[in-house]
């Protein structure tokens, strides 16, 4: 077998080799006309050796063993042939490797969901109106979120821990939590230092999901369950610049157990460890009407119980401080009190 046909072989068995291991090596059908022009420039390279090599073996067959070596202009020098042969193998071992070598894979670049906040609907109902800066219930959000922002900052005497992890709640269901999460959320996208993202972790109600318009797709449930592999096939961009929110995902069975499972705890290390200047909120059950809350609170640095006004007694907000004192800060927020004793609180 001449040097071209060996070469071509090795290139060949090389290439087949490498379209049947799965990953990097995978030939896409549309880099396949590469791989033909790859095994011509080896060939190229091996053809001069081919044709000494067969000028030597014509020479000596015509010429006795011990005859002087003649080295003119048109004879063929045998040790410089000896030489370039023995680089045969590193020239085709070479062009082997261009050839197995990944291509360059072309990514597809995602879609990005995006949801359209209806302002004016919200702000009608009550909800906080970015456009409007200076009403009443933005500022009294901007006394909740100053404190919070600078712990996530590190700006406070004691350091927090995972200080970007938030955790709204409340004692029993009706206290206003989710309400006080969505407006804590649109406060800070107002600053210019911070990001948020904002997941609905209440598998059960999905108030924030359904306020949002975004129940019916996929989030935080289908991201735990393994149906979602990418985190932003459950993330949504809104019309507020800084704002990106996580639905709750599809309904299931064993939500309590997806959420106090490690793939709980590894979603929130990489959504908080993504973006410096993001900071989570999670919206989840209260903390006597569901076992979850008390598990996600081991993974939180701050956590802010909603109290309502005139409601909740002292004996079941006490009962209810008591199911989270894994996490370090815990604060409190008086929600819906009356003008004039309304007013809103933090406790250590």
């Amino acid at each position: 077998m001449s040097l071209v046909e060996r070469a071509a072989k090795r290139l060949e068995d090389l290439r087949r080799a490498g379209s049947q291991v799965s990953g990097d090596l995978v030939y896409p059908p549309s880099h396949a006309e590469v791989t033909p022009s790859l095994i011509e420039r080896a060939v190229r390279k091996v053809e001069p050796l081919d044709a000494q090599r067969a000028a030597i073996e014509t020479t000596s067959a015509t010429r006795p063993e011990d005859a002087p070596s003649n080295r003119g202009n048109n004879a063929v020098d045998v040790v410089a042939f000896a030489r370039s042969e023995s680089r045969l193998g590193d020239a085709v071992t070479q062009i082997a490797t261009t050839v197995s070598a990944p291509l360059p894979s072309r990514s597809v670049p995602r879609k990005v969901q995006k949801v359209e906040l209806d302002l004016r609907r919200l702000a009608s109902a009550g909800y906080l109106e970015p456009e409007d800066p200076e009403s009443v219930i933005a500022n009294e959000f901007r006394k909740i979120k100053r404190p919070l922002i600078q712990a996530c900052q590190g700006k406070l005497a004691a350091p927090i821990q995972s200080a970007n992890r938030i955790m709204v709640t409340s004692s029993v269901p009706g206290e206003g939590k989710s309400f006080v999460s969505f407006n804590l959320a649109l406060s800070i996208a107002m600053e210019r230092d911070s990001t948020v993202l904002l997941i609905d972790a209440d598998t059960t109600r999905r108030k924030l999901s359904q306020l949002v318009g975004i129940d019916s797709n996929s989030g935080l449930l289908d991201l735990l369950a393994g149906e979602q592999e990418d985190v932003s096939d459950a993330l949504f961009r809104t019309n507020i610049e800084r704002l990106t929110v996580m639905p709750a995902g599809a309904r299931r069975r064993h939500a309590t157990e997806l959420l106090a499972s490690e793939a709980m705890e590894r979603l929130v290390e990489h959504l908080a460890s993504r973006y410096t200047d993001r900071i989570l909120i999670f919206d989840t059950p209260p903390l006597l009407g569901a076992p979850e809350p008390a598990v996600l609170a081991s993974h939180m640095g701050q956590i802010i119980v909603v109290v309502e006004a005139d409601r909740t007694t002292q004996k079941v907000l006490t009962n209810a401080l008591a199911t989270i004192r894994s996490c370090p800060v815990v604060s409190t927020v008086l929600n819906k009190a009356s003008s004039a004793e309304r007013s809103y609180y933090y406790a250590a």
